[in-house]
């Protein structure tokens, strides 16, 4: 599976403006990346968990930098499943993020 493949995505500034839609947002990091601060809301489903992954609706895939959420990506889309990356990841998110108690 390529990196370079396109895949269906949006920047943290897009993903920021539909925040208030309430969007579906998937985490791919591993749980004690997560657990170290995330978007409030998002759930999380490592990477190395997508035979998990079950959603109907568009979902907003997100990581640290990019890369693993533009697999997740690639794989779920060939999957049939109507989800887009997004580029740069918490790296280039500028929110608040949340931290689990």
């Amino acid at each position: 599976m390529s990196l370079f493949k396109k895949v269906p995505s949006v920047t943290v500034a897009e993903l920021a403006e539909k925040l208030a839609e309430n969007p579906v947002i998937v985490d791919v990091r591993e749980k004690f990346e997560y657990v170290n601060g995330h978007i409030s809301g998002s759930q999380n489903i490592p990477l190395t968990k997508l035979r998990t992954f079950h959603y109907t609706s568009p979902v907003y895939i997100i990581c640290h930098s990019g890369a693993r959420s533009k697999i997740a990506t690639q794989y779920l889309h060939k999957r049939g499943y109507n989800v887009i990356n997004v580029k740069g990841g918490l790296m280039k998110w500028n929110a608040l993020i949340s931290r689990e108690k």
